[in-house]
């Protein structure tokens, strides 16, 4: 674990000071583009990006670097790209034709404050920007070359986007536990995968660590998609900043709505032991991995 004057951080305190270091990054990284980008444009962009949010997967992406004996400043871009990709998701999800949500993380959607057409824009120049800033930031060619393909991979045509176009084609259709395994995978699970081995790529870790840490990212990333289906069964809007409920009204296949409540609870423990086992060789080093998977089994937002 990361120490402060001779004492280690608690994990609190450690995840708080990853954010804040990405916080300052990606500022960075923007800031020397932004006179060359219209100035409404640049406002949707920050909008989101700069909305909070848990930063889950940068964490994870640095948390994962940290366990292969790397520095946060090596997964820093690496850490950027993927929180810009996954706020580019985010404003697409909530457009009308989508997810048509009205609140996001308890502030109005992108759309809503910036109409359907610079929201689409915004997630476009994020998307791209996540990819261009790889290729500044990273020193070595060969690990820009590992992280772009991790990174597109993940969030492309086979990952996060096949898993939405199978959650919009799955919506009022019976459906099995293979169909919903399916879309959790591609929607959510591969974007965790990516954040862990990334951050090990980024340290230049071994093959075996680098597997291991993304075995880690695929179960957390499971466990994390059916902790939040139960969220939208069980929470209030209040507590989670957006709409809920809305997934059973969409029709959509959950695992609460194809297994119910209780295994569906079982189910995500169940993956988070496995999450944890996957990266038991590393020992200490991922202290921090490992009290990351028990908080997403834990979260209540």
């Amino acid at each position: 674990m990361t120490e402060h004057k001779g004492t280690p951080l608690t994990f609190e305190d450690r995840y708080d000071q990853a954010v804040a270091e990405l916080e300052k990054a990606m500022k960075g990284y923007l800031t020397p583009r932004e006179s060359a980008i219209p100035e409404t444009l640049r406002k949707a962009m920050y909008y989101s990006l700069q909305a909070g949010g848990k930063r889950l997967r940068p964490v994870m992406c640095l948390l994962a670097c940290e366990a292969c004996g790397g520095e946060d400043i090596v997964a820093m871009p690496a850490a950027a790209a993927l929180e810009m990709v996954h706020t580019y998701s985010l404003i697409h999800d909530d457009l009308p034709a989508m997810d048509d949500d009205d609140l996001r993380r308890g502030q109005p959607t992108n759309h809503k404050v910036f109409g359907d057409a610079m929201a689409i824009l915004a997630g476009d120049a994020l998307l791209t920007f996540a990819f261009h800033l790889l290729a500044l930031h990273v020193q070595y060619d060969n690990v820009v070359r590992q992280l772009v393909v991790e990174l597109a991979n993940a969030s492309g045509a086979a990952g996060m986007i096949s898993g939405q176009a199978q959650d919009i084609l799955s919506e009022g259709v019976d459906g099995d536990l293979d169909t919903v395994n399916s879309i959790h995978t591609h929607k959510t699970a591969m974007m965790f995968q990516a954040a862990t081995r990334m951050g090990a790529i980024s340290a230049r870790a071994d093959q075996a660590k680098v597997d291991m840490l993304g075995d880690y990212g695929i179960k957390l990333g499971l466990a994390f998609q059916i902790v939040d289906d139960l969220l939208d069964v069980t929470s209030s809007a209040e507590a989670m900043g957006k709409k809920t409920q809305k997934d059973q009204q969409a029709g959509k296949l959950t695992y609460p709505a194809v297994v119910g409540i209780e295994q569906a609870r079982q189910h995500a423990n169940d993956l988070i032991e496995q999450a944890v086992a996957a990266i038991k060789p590393i020992g200490q080093a991922a202290k921090s991995l490992i009290e990351l998977a028990q908080k997403v089994n834990q979260r209540n937002k």
